[in-house]
């Protein structure tokens, strides 16, 4: 369905990192979305995040042969839909805390060079508890999905 509304969609809104930072309390290390490429506030956001050799978690995750972790993706996808919900002028100021993770899978590993398109959108919202289906990509292959449930507070 979001494919669908991405295709249809004549003009982007974008967010460049300082723009998420003033939508989000994460900064560095745990800044994991570098630009919203599309959103609808608070019912979905696209964006992206670079994957670097530099990231810490490479360190030691795992020397020799970096894989970013699974659940990194999924803080990932978390700050994806955290921007749609919060970029609502009612929730400015507000913060999104995970309520569940539920059917995580993974496809694929994650490394450096690869760019994940995190993909989040709001399935269900009542008062300030929602659930919202997710999934990354890279090169346009699932490499995790899953659904999230998030409180706003």
């Amino acid at each position: 369905m979001l494919e669908e509304v991405l295709s249809q969609r004549k003009e982007n809104h974008t967010l460049s990192a300082e723009e998420i930072a003033l939508i989000l309390p994460h900064r560095y290390p745990f800044a994991l979305v570098d630009r919203i490429d599309d959103y609808e506030p608070g019912v979905w956001a696209v964006g992206r995040k670079c994957v670097s050799m530099d990231e810490p978690f490479f360190q030691g995750h795992f020397p020799g042969k970096p894989i970013m972790p699974g659940v990194l993706i999924i803080e990932a996808l978390a700050q994806t839909g955290a921007i749609a919900a919060l970029s609502l002028p009612e929730n400015k100021g507000k913060i999104a805390l995970f309520g569940g993770i539920k059917n995580a899978r993974f496809k694929k590993q994650v490394v450096p060079g690869d760019v994940l398109e995190l993909r989040c959108q709001m399935i269900r919202q009542k008062g300030p508890v929602g659930i919202a289906e997710a999934q990354a990509l890279v090169d346009g292959k699932t490499v995790a999905k899953t659904e999230i449930t998030f409180s706003i507070v």
